[in-house]
């Protein structure tokens, strides 16, 4: 991986730091704020725009941008009546995309396992 910020796989994690991540990573722990974080990924939006794409009632969308607003991972702008949210910045749209590669790659390498364990003699004859 490149360096990004001086971040580098030798950078020290201090406690502060840890908790500053765990923070940031505990928005993709709710399936809800993954599928409004994915939508803005497409595109900035408003609320009720998202509501619809994520399938959830408006005041519940309220909420979680709410909470990804604190995380510093979405942003909203005033546009007439209207707020527009969006990504803070193309790390959060990378954040999602590793997290997705991650599961993908889990997928995957669980795909031959599951494949040679339909096929395994559980006891029978051969």
């Amino acid at each position: 991986m490149g360096q990004a910020h001086g971040i580098t796989s030798a950078t020290p994690v201090t406690a502060e730091t840890a908790g500053r991540v765990a923070r940031v990573m505990a928005a993709l722990a709710t399936a809800s704020r993954v599928r409004i974080l994915a939508r803005l990924r497409e595109e900035a939006c408003t609320v009720g725009e998202l509501a619809r794409a994520v399938e959830m009632a408006q005041p519940a969308v309220s909420h979680q941008l709410r909470i990804l607003r604190d995380l510093g991972l979405v942003v909203g702008s005033r546009d007439g009546r209207h707020v527009i949210y969006g990504l803070h910045d193309p790390h959060v749209a990378m954040l999602l995309d590793e997290a997705l590669r991650h599961i993908a790659h889990l997928h995957d390498a669980a795909a031959p396992n599951l494949h040679d364990n339909n096929h395994t003699n559980h006891g029978g004859a051969p």
